[in-house]
């Protein structure tokens, strides 16, 4: 099997792994390995859409990869926020703190 290089706006991103073997990378693998490539200046995530990873994920596995990001974030190896028009895609160690000032403000006025 030959290694697969796929452009994602107008970055080359080979598939396999960094040791030269042909071997698939996981869906964690991939996707981890996208966020490191793919950030810009000191952002933490990528955006699903406008990054290119959801196309080269389909590229590279031929799956959807709402299935497979979802599937991560469950299992708490990957962590999704929902923004405009698409996603942003975090490893669980650089994710932004939630954010619940409304729900918490609420709280206040309900039970002063």
């Amino acid at each position: 099997m030959a290694k697969q290089t796929v452009t994602v706006n107008g970055r080359a991103a080979k598939g396999g792994n960094d040791k030269g073997s042909d071997k698939k990378l996981s869906h964690k693998e991939f996707t981890y390995k996208a966020i490191k490539a793919l950030r810009n200046g000191n952002y933490k995530g990528i955006h699903g859409t406008f990054s290119g990873f959801n196309s080269a994920f389909k590229e590279y596995f031929g799956t959807n990869p709402i299935d497979a990001t979802t599937a991560l974030a469950k299992k708490g190896e990957l962590v999704v926020i929902p923004a405009k028009r698409g996603v942003m895609l975090y490893m669980p160690q650089d994710a932004p703190e939630p954010r619940d000032y409304a729900g918490k403000a609420a709280l206040a006025k309900i039970f002063a």
